[in-house]
């Protein structure tokens, strides 16, 4: 350990593993709190603090002020911290400019339906991996956890949140949101093949690839249990679980 006077600093290898722990974290979570994230992952005040400012410098992360409909006490008002573009970029999306070459390559000799035949192939692929992860007795609710939970060990840190017309599936993470925000046939047919996965109707209401923070899927209630009265609701998009907001509008084409 380095020590600086009467302060010990740990090794420098050591806080680019934290800062890792710190990232990966965020991608799961979401935008979260110094508190939260010190609580995770078992750091004090001052070290989860120092790790988010180097986190700012380097433009890893963004912070944004946090909601509450608690009276404010004195101090300074609570910050939650995402992840920005280059933060999303630094999870396992590599290859993102031959990836996007070769689509435009594609897109140029062929045209847009063989983009689309790709777009197509690669999500019956992903959704061929994920029906191998699922267990053959769930449905309903249990089994879109289930898919948040093979989503999660495909790169895309999932997680489900329940709502008032049925459960909301966020995707935390996109491995391949810059190449879908110029392709967005890559989404439009995950999209469709996450619907066929789940035999239900599916809507896309954000995408990281859109800029928004979190990829957004809206799976309803099965037919029985919903009531036909009941307006559509939606949580927010771009927060995580614990700071729940307003509904993203549907995007029309994107995924």
């Amino acid at each position: 350990m380095e020590t600086t006077g009467t302060l010990q600093r740990a090794p420098q290898g050591v806080d680019a593993r934290t800062r890792d722990r710190v990232a990966r974290l965020l991608l799961e979570l979401g935008p979260s709190t110094a508190a939260e994230l010190g609580k995770r992952l078992s750091l004090s005040p001052a070290a989860i603090r120092r790790h988010l400012d180097t986190m700012l410098t380097t433009g890893t992360i963004t912070t944004r002020a946090v909601r509450s409909t608690r009276p404010r006490g004195r101090g300074r008002p609570a910050r939650a911290y995402a992840l920005t573009a280059a933060g999303h970029a630094a999870g396992p999306s590599a290859y993102d400019d031959l990836a996007v070459s070769a689509l435009r390559f594609l897109n140029e000799q062929a045209g847009p339906a063989a983009v689309d035949a790709f777009a197509t192939d690669r999500a019956e692929q992903l959704a061929d991996r994920l029906t191998n992860r699922l267990p053959s007795t769930v449905a309903g609710p249990a089994l879109v956890s289930a898919l948040a939970g093979a989503l999660t060990d495909e790169g895309y840190a999932a997680t489900v949140h329940e709502v008032a017309t049925g459960t909301q599936l966020c995707q935390h993470h996109c491995p391949v949101a810059s190449v879908a925000g110029e392709f967005p046939a890559l989404c439009d047919a995950e999209t469709a093949a996450l619907s066929r996965l789940l035999d239900t109707h599916v809507q896309r209401l954000a995408t990281i690839a859109h800029g928004d923070g979190v990829c957004t899927l809206h799976v309803p209630l099965p037919s029985s249990a919903a009531s036909p009265a009941s307006p559509a609701v939606a949580t927010s998009p771009t927060t995580a679980p614990a700071a729940a907001g307003a509904p993203a509008a549907p995007r029309k084409g994107s995924a």
